[in-house]
Formats: structure tokens, C-alpha cells, sequence
């Protein structure tokens, strides 16, 4: 970047006074708080960030130097807009796996339909048959998913052939229990991030240590 194009120093200490100002705001919205949710603390909390964020940049720009912070981008959740006192609640589950070593697969698939040949019943098979199961990924991994549970079969993943991609886990907020079988035919279709209570979320990505920062804090909502 050329000189003309660097901010001015008195243009950093401003960006540095704002956020100070927006500090000030944000803790006086959190101590007069009222409810779990309230739209004053979450109004400020945004203004916070965005005053930080242009406090990050400019004094890069101008000293090629950077806060020990990072502020949630326009990618996170919601306000949480759900029941203050849920009575009722959904889980949602994303794991993803790359089949690794089809042959490992393949191999405990088969050693599962020999030991319980119903297993491979209603699993891609054309003639139902087990002896099928160890040259079928497809009918491998339905006899494998119906015979373990998610859990277990993600503690055991290697022993499957798989390897583990990114997870998530959603725990949602509801107002009352769905009727039987209401969403068995799109189960995901009607998750709404601003009911989400709590999130759980496993990535590769997170491992990540930037070059430039030896100790990042992140600064989240106060109200998820």
C-alpha cells in the first residue's frame, strides 16, 4: 500500500477512541439488561464489533500491526428469537466422513451380513443377498449405519474406512413437541437459526493457528 494510501494517525486514535465509546455502551447495556434476549445489548454488541473491525483494519494499514482479537463475521448466528423457557426441543446432527479405505469398508460390512444376514436386507441389494454386501459401498454403508449407531460409528470411524470431515450439532429451541411422524419426510427443512439454543461445532478449520498472532481471543454474542 503506498504512503498517500495509509491512514492518518489521527485517523487510527479515532478508530481506538470509538472503540473505547462503544465498550462504554456495550457495558451499560449488559449491566441494565432485561431478559435474556434484549435487542439493546445485542444493538450494541454489533456496534462494538463493527468498531473494532475498523480499528483492526486501519492499524494494519497504517503500523502493519493487529489486535489480539477477532470479531464474528456476518456468517454467525442470529439473535436468538426462540421461547424464553422452551418446552420442547430438536437436535440436529450434520457428520460428515470421506470413505477412506473402501476396501475396510467393504470388508466389515460383509463380516456384519455374514454374522446376521438380515442385515443386508432393504440396503441396495438386487437380490438381497448378504454375500453381495463386500462389493457394494453403497449397501456396505447401509448395513454399517444400521447396525451401529452414529455415535459409535463416529468413535470408530477408522476402523470403518472413514475419516472424519466437519460436525455439527444444533440444539433448538421449540414450542411444543411435533405430532408424530409431522417431519419424518423433510427433517431438516424447518431449521431456524434464530431458535437455536446452543451449537456444537467440530472442524479441521479451527486447528488453524494464524501466522501473525501467537493467541487469538474471540469475541462472541454474550446472548448465545
Amino acid at each position: 500500500m503506498s504512503d498517500a494510501a495509509q491512514p492518518s494517525a489521527a485517523e487510527v486514535r479515532a478508530a481506538a477512541e470509538a472503540v473505547k465509546a462503544a465498550l462504554d455502551r456495550h457495558l451499560d447495556a449488559v449491566e441494565r439488561r432485561v431478559g435474556g434476549d434484549d435487542p439493546a445489548v445485542y444493538a450494541a454488541f454489533n456496534e462494538l464489533a463493527a468498531a473494532a473491525e475498523t480499528y483492526d483494519e486501519l492499524l494494519y494499514d497504517a503500523y502493519d500491526e493487529v489486535t489480539p482479537f477477532e470479531i464474528p463475521g456476518d456468517d454467525s448466528l442470529p439473535a436468538y428469537d426462540g421461547p424464553e423457557e422452551p418446552s420442547a426441543l430438536s437436535v440436529l446432527i450434520r457428520r460428515d466422513y470421506a470413505v477412506a479405505e473402501p476396501q475396510r469398508l467393504l470388508s466389515q460390512a460383509q463380516r456384519i451380513a455374514d454374522l446376521d444376514p438380515d442385515a443386508a436386507l432393504g440396503n441396495g441389494l438386487p437380490d438381497r443377498s448378504a454375500g453381495a454386501v463386500g462389493s457394494s459401498v453403497h449397501a456396505a454403508l447401509g448395513v454399517l449405519f444400521g447396525e451401529y449407531e452414529p455415535d459409535e460409528i463416529a468413535s470408530r470411524h477408522k476402523e470403518f474406512g472413514l475419516e472424519e470431515g466437519d460436525s455439527t450439532l444444533w440444539v433448538a429451541a421449540a414450542d411444543e413437541p411435533a405430532d408424530p411422524g409431522e417431519w419424518l419426510a423433510a427433517p431438516f427443512d424447518h431449521a431456524d437459526p434464530q431458535r437455536i439454543v446452543c451449537r456444537f461445532d467440530v472442524s479441521a478449520v479451527f486447528d488453524e493457528e494464524p501466522d501473525d498472532v501467537d493467541d487469538d481471543l474471540e469475541l462472541i454474542d454474550p446472548e448465545r
